[in-house]
This record gives C-alpha cells, structure tokens and sequence, in this order.
C-alpha cells in the first residue's frame, strides 16, 4: 500500500468522528450555523436592509427575508459583480461562479473566503466518508481524471470569474495534484470534443482508478475510448474502481455505462451547485446523500404543492417528514439569503438526515394539470428499461404535445437509444403504463381520454450532443433537462434533424 493510501485511513477516521458531532445534533448544528452567519452579515448592506440585528429565531427570519430565486436578488448579485464591498457578506467575494440559467442568462453566484471550504472540504469528505466504509484507498496512488470546465477565469469587477468546476480545480490538494488527470493545459480547452480527443491521449496508457464528471460525458469518454482500443474499459484501465458524479440521476445511465466498464465497480454521488456543496453519499448500500449541516448553510424546506402559493411553509430540519417532496431553500456564508436553488429533494433517513435529489422546481409538465415531475419520468424509465433487458439509454428528455383536438394531446418522450428496445410500441406502452402507476393525475387524465398515451420519438445517434453543441453547451457541468413544461427544447432537438 502507497504511503497516501496508508494515511488517507486514519484521516478518514479522524473526519468521520468529526462528523460524527454535528450528525447526533442536527438542529443544533443548524442553529449555529444560522446564528453565526446572520452575526456575522448584519453589517452588510442586505443585512441593514433586512433588519438582521434584530433578528432572534427563525420566525422573525421568515418574516424579514422572503423566499428569493437568482432574479429575486439580481440587484444585490449585480452590486457585488460591479465591484462593491460588504453588500451580501463582509468584503468581497473570493470568487464568482458563473452558470447558465434557463431564465435569467449567465449568472454569477459568489463564492467567499468563508464558503469556499465548503465545496472543497465537501467532495474531500465524500472520499474520506468512502475510504473509513469500505477500506479501500489504493485508489489515490493511482491517476484519478475529473472531467470538468476550464480553470481559465477571467475578472469581473475585480474578482476571479468562472465556471465552479473550473473554480474547484485550483484547489485540488498539492498532494493529489501529481495524480490528477488531464494535465491544465487539456483542462483550459474550450471546445468540448477537441478537449476529450487530447484527455484520451493523456489518459489511455495511464493507471486510472477514479472517474468523475456527469454520467453521459463521461460514456462519451468511454465511447470514444473504446472505439479507438477496441476494448472495453475494464481491459484499458484495469485498475479502475471508484466512479464519482453527480448533477443527474445515475440509474438512467448505470446499465449503459457499466456495460462499456465490463465490470461492476463502485461509486459516489454528490450534490455539488454553484450556490453550496449540500450533500454526499457516505454509505455504499444506501443511495441517499448525507446532507452536510454544520458547513456555513442554513436549509430551508418548502413542500412543493406550496411553493408557488403567496406564503409557503418554510421548515427547518427539525420539521421535515419522510418522503415529501421538498423545494430546497438556504442561506449561507457566500451571502445567498433565502435564496432558492431550484432543486427538490426527497428525505430518505431523519437519523442520520439523508436525501435524495428528485428533479427541479420548474422542470415538470402540468399543460394538462398532471404535474409529472422529472423523478417520475426517471422512475418510469428505469422500470420499464427493468423489463425490456436489451434497451440501453444515452439520454431522453419529455415535453406535452398539445393537439387542439380532445384527447389528441400527450406527452412525448425524445429518447436517445444506445441499444432501442426489440419492440418500440411495447416499450411504449409498458412506459405509459408506468407513468400512470406513479403519478394518479396523468393515469386520470388518460383513463377520462382528455390525453392520449404517451409516444416516443427515437432520436439517432448524436442528436442530444448536436444539440447541446449548438447551444454552445457541450460537456463539462451542463445537463439536459430531463423535462420541460413548453416546446423549447423538444423542438430545438427535432429541428437538428428536420
């Protein structure tokens, strides 16, 4: 055993009894977290603006501070991007991740001296979290490649700018530097197929053991490889054996990625944004993520039948139940304040208190009234791939149909087989009948004939790449909806081919 497997154990027995604190005190820790960065902010423009010194309890934070999404608080992200100190948190921020936003362009969300440890020691801990399990660590001596934006950063206002996975990069530990794949200079390629021909060069004669990135890149990396060796990936990089991703639902992609693999090995899931790292899975039998309470963010959970109503409930940890469908909300010391991240979630375990990601705020289809949201589409999809063995996906994503004739209208799924099922009109209906098993507003809608069933549209192959390179977001971090309440994107991806 190298010497930084042998003593990544006992660090990783020192963090697990570290976390061990915060864990049997979640409310606790949560209260410290709230008090300490609402003490920390109340000088600050929007801590004046919103009467943080008087604030005692969480009640009288609802009441100060409503819920807010990236426009919300556009004009407090806008002072900090021009240059202007103390206006979300004291000073200014150490750096701003820049993402795309369906609704609100390119968005620059900040990332201070005081949040950055949270994405770094984060994805550390899901590592440490892994080796203390398992035991297993050979897996640092080796090379270990994450597929991620370029570190190239530009300034905006004085401070450091660019894409968190970019942002991540100049952090990575020196000690794992000498390990880590591709080289910078890779890195810093923009375009997306030009940069993985050079990451397959680097990497095909290498000694892989850990994968990273978002499920379909990275079997974009793994086709490419194959074609050029003719091999599978477990005969390329035999010591391969911990895939870490996060960003999507794996289990659409499992069947087709360990299949180009040729063997079963082990994975971690994380929920890393630009807004915060909120969660890993620490447990291999257990596919929820451990949510990180004691990291500088303060959780908020609105159900999501209540989202859009005027006054929400707002729930702190202590509150929540069991399997509702939540609207994740936080504050934290990157100076997001009741700020809505867009993501839902799902509680798996309340001791520890574990989630799981299930879909987006905006992205469900409710044209008819059904509100299908994206963990139904991806549940559905996975049940009926259980059924059908041959089929393999590299990915789909689901927009309404709305025909002006009773009963014509329905929801089509645009799907990118890597291997299509023997029998498309039954993989078909054995998905619409799966849908209506899960959600009982589409199973009455279809039932009382105001929708058809469902139909799926077979895409060749390539058609999500061409499209997300003509909408310049090829690779790295982006992900494809997987659905939409309009047209937009359905229509986009049909146009490449009409």
């Amino acid at each position: 055993m190298g010497v930084k497997a042998w003593l990544s154990k006992a660090f990783a027995a020192y963090i697990h009894k570290k976390h061990q604190q915060w864990i049997q005190n979640p409310a606790e820790a949560q209260k410290a977290v709230f008090d300490h960065i609402l003490a920390k902010a109340q000088s600050t423009a929007f801590g004046r603006e919103h009467g943080f010194a008087g604030i005692k309890s969480h009640a009288d934070y609802v009441k100060a501070v409503p819920v807010r999404d990236y426009e919300g608080l556009k004009s407090y992200f806008n002072r900090v991007k021009e240059g202007e100190k103390d206006v979300l948190w004291p000073g200014k921020p150490l750096y701003l991740a820049k993402t795309s936003g369906t609704t609100s362009g390119t968005k620059y969300i900040p990332i201070t001296h005081d949040s950055i440890s949270n994405h770094i020691n984060g994805a550390r801990d899901a590592l440490l979290a892994y080796i203390h399990e398992t035991g297993k660590s050979e897996f640092l001596n080796g090379k270990m490649m994450f597929l991620s934006g370029s570190p190239v950063l530009e300034e905006v206002g004085g401070i450091k700018t660019g894409r968190l996975s970019g942002i991540s990069n100049h952090h990575v530990p020196g000690y794992l530097r000498t390990n880590q794949m591709p080289s910078y200079d890779t890195n810093c390629i923009e375009d997306w197929e030009t940069k993985l021909d050079k990451i397959i060069d680097e990497t095909i004669d290498q000694r892989m053991t850990l994968i990273s990135g978002i499920p379909p890149w990275v079997q974009m990396y793994f086709d490419k490889l194959m074609k050029r060796t003719g091999k599978q990936i477990k005969d390329i990089f035999p010591d391969f054996s911990l895939f870490v991703y996060g960003g999507v639902n794996f289990e659409p992609y499992r069947p087709k990625l360990m299949e180009s693999i040729g063997k079963q090995v082990d994975s971690i899931e994380l929920f890393p944004a630009s807004e915060g790292f909120f969660a890993f899975q620490n447990e291999q039998h257990d596919k929820g993520l451990l949510l990180l309470l004691n990291s500088g963010i303060f959780y908020e959970f609105i159900p999501t039948d209540e989202y859009f109503s005027e006054n929400p409930t707002r729930l702190t940890i202590g509150e929540v139940e069991l399997g509702v469908n939540y609207a994740l909300v936080v504050s934290s010391n990157a100076g997001l304040w009741g700020y809505s991240i867009g993501d839902t979630v799902k509680f798996t375990s309340l001791k520890p208190y574990k989630v799981i990601v299930s879909g987006r705020i905006k992205h469900f289809i409710s044209a008819f009234g059904e509100h299908v949201i994206g963990e139904e589409v991806e549940k559905a999809m996975q049940l009926t791939i259980g059924k059908y063995k041959e089929v393999e996906l590299f990915e789909f994503t689901v927009a309404p149909y709305v025909s002006q004739n009773e009963g014509e209208s329905y929801h089509e799924w645009l799907v990118e087989f890597a291997r299509p099922p023997h029998d498309l009109k039954g993989f078909e209906q054995e998905l619409n009948r799966q849908m209506q098993r899960l959600n009982t507003y589409y199973d009455d809608l279809i039932t009382g004939n105001i929708l058809a069933d469902l139909k799926v549209t077979s895409l060749p192959t390539g058609a999500f790449r061409d499209y997300m390179r003509s909408q310049g977001k090829l690779g790295g971090q982006n992900k494809v909806p997987r659905l939409s309440n309009d047209r937009a994107l359905a229509d986009g991806l049909l146009a490449v081919y009409r």
